[in-house]
């Protein structure tokens, strides 16, 4: 990893602990959220699996812009799902709505490594994937590992990830939020596919092949 690499890594990383953070222990009101802290955690270390074993796709979603005016949507909802629903959170600690006892949040920290373990794999199975829908040079389609079982693996972990999240926050408000998710990435999917579809070799065949595109024998 180059030292300018790093810097922008650690500089972005940074900035989005602290907003994260902002985000959750505001609207507690209280630096003593132990959820927040378990998942502030897990984030850091997930950063730093990613800074360590895969540099050059930090590099591309650190230096990558939606091209897609689609997936532009895509990327706002997401991300006022996650400010709605890290908001939600810390006041659901603070005013004790519905939260959730410690030992589902410790069964969702479990969850959310796993995920993430799986999400490695899915990095190291292909190569060519980016933040953005674009078609690389050279790129041809991957159908070994996960890819032999769901179309887009990634975005099943991301489901997993996103979904444990709240639940590690001890929040279920938060996670209702959070089930939005699976509907703003099925928007997302079907505007990918039609790009893979026209533009990559192979796809077409491939989507004959997989038959699912998120979850095993049911989508």
């Amino acid at each position: 990893m180059s030292i300018k690499l790093f810097i922008n890594a650690l500089t972005k990383f940074t900035l989005g602990v602290v907003l994260i953070g902002a985000l959750l222990f505001l609207p507690a009101w209280t630096i003593y959220y132990p959820n927040g802290w378990l998942f502030m955690g897990i984030l850091f270390i997930a950063g730093i699996i990613m800074m360590i074993k895969n540099p050059e796709l930090l590099r591309k979603r650190l230096n990558a812009k939606e091209k897609q005016n689609e997936q532009n949507l895509v990327i706002k909802l997401s991300g006022l799902m996650f400010i709605i629903g890290f908001v939600l959170a810390g006041l659901d600690f603070r005013f004790k709505w519905l939260s959730l006892p410690n030992i589902i949040s410790y069964i969702a920290a479990g969850v959310f490594l796993f995920a993430y373990l799986l999400y490695a794999e899915v990095l190291r199975e292909n190569t060519y994937l980016s933040r953005t829908i674009e078609i690389q040079e050279n790129q041809k389609v991957v159908d070994t590992g996960l890819y032999g079982i769901v179309r887009h693996p990634m975005y099943s972990v991301t489901i997993l990830l996103f979904l444990a999240m709240p639940l590690v926050l001890g929040s279920l408000i938060s996670f209702a939020v959070f089930l939005c998710y699976p509907l703003i990435i099925t928007k997302r999917i079907k505007n990918e596919e039609q790009v893979l579809e026209a533009e990559l070799d192979g796809y077409s065949d491939y989507k004959k092949k997989v038959k699912y595109k998120l979850i095993p024998f049911i989508w």
